[in-house]
C-alpha cells in the first residue's frame, strides 16, 4: 500500500475526537480509551490499543513493546515477520483485556467490533482493518518457555536488575502474542503449530538478545545482577 494511503496516528486521533458527542460520551463514561502506535521501522500497520482507563499503564507497556522492544530485537527475528507485517491490515485494533473467559492469551477476531472502527472512515484512508484481543493478566502468568525463562530468571535473582528483567520479559511476551495474532489475521489458514513456533522463536531470540545486550553494558564488579553468570 502506498504511503499516502496509510492511516496516521494523528488522523485516527482526530477522527476519534470528531465522533458524535453521544458516542464520545458513551465511550468515555464506559471507561474506553485509545492509544495509537507504530512499529518504528515501518509506516504500517498502525496499531490502535483499545483499553479501559484503569489499564492505561498496561496499554503504555504494549506501546513501548511495539515502539522500542520490536526495534531492539535481532534483525533476523524481525525478518521472520517481514511478509506478515507487510500484508497486515493497515489498521490493527487491539482490545486489551485483563483475562479471557476461555483462558486464552488472545484471539484473532473475524470481524471488527470495536465501536469507532466498525464502519470504514476517510481517516483510515484505503487501509483495511483487523482486530484482536490480548489478555495481559493471563500473559503475565504464562510460562512461555519454562526452562529457558527459569534459567534466565535465576541469573537475575541475586542482583538489582530483576525488576527490569521481568518488565522486559513481560513486554516481549505481549509483543510475541501480538505478532502471533497478526500472523493469524494475515494467514488465517496457517496451522497453529507453525504460527506458535514463529512467535515463540521471536520471544526466545529477542529475550536472549536483551540479556546479551544488558550484560555488555554493565560492570560485573559493580552490579550483582549478573553475579551468577559463569
Amino acid at each position: 500500500m502506498e504511503k499516502d494511503n496509510l492511516p496516521t496516528p494523528g488522523a485516527v486521533e482526530a477522527y476519534l475526537r470528531s465522533l458524535p458527542l453521544r458516542i464520545r460520551w458513551r465511550l468515555w463514561l464506559g471507561g474506553r480509551r485509545y492509544l495509537t502506535t507504530l512499529f518504528l521501522d515501518r509506516t504500517a500497520p498502525l496499531v490502535v490499543i483499545a483499553h479501559s482507563f484503569r489499564d492505561a499503564s498496561r496499554a503504555a507497556q504494549l506501546a513501548l513493546a511495539i515502539e522500542q522492544d520490536w526495534f531492539l530485537a535481532p534483525a533476523a527475528s524481525r525478518e521472520a515477520y517481514e511478509e506478515i507485517l507487510f500484508k497486515a491490515p493497515g489498521l490493527v485494533i487491539v482490545q486489551l483485556r485483563r483475562k479471557n473467559l476461555c483462558g486464552c492469551l488472545g484471539h484473532r477476531h473475524v470481524l471488527v467490533n470495536e465501536l469507532p472502527f466498525v464502519v470504514a472512515h476517510e481517516a483510515f484512508r484505503a487501509a483495511g482493518a483487523g482486530e484482536m484481543d490480548i489478555a495481559y493478566d493471563r500473559i503475565g502468568t504464562w510460562a512461555a518457555l519454562p526452562i529457558s525463562d527459569g534459567a534466565l530468571d535465576a541469573r537475575f535473582l541475586a542482583g538489582s536488575r530483576l525488576e527490569e528483567f521481568h518488565a522486559e520479559q513481560f513486554r516481549l511476551r505481549v509483543l510475541s502474542v501480538l505478532l502471533h495474532e497478526i500472523n493469524h489475521l494475515v494467514f488465517p489458514q496457517e496451522p497453529e503449530s507453525s504460527v506458535r513456533e514463529r512467535s515463540l522463536a521471536f520471544y526466545r531470540e529477542a529475550l536472549a538478545h536483551y540479556v546479551e545486550r544488558t550484560i555488555s553494558t554493565m560492570s560485573f564488579t559493580i552490579d550483582r545482577s549478573f553475579s551468577r553468570f559463569g
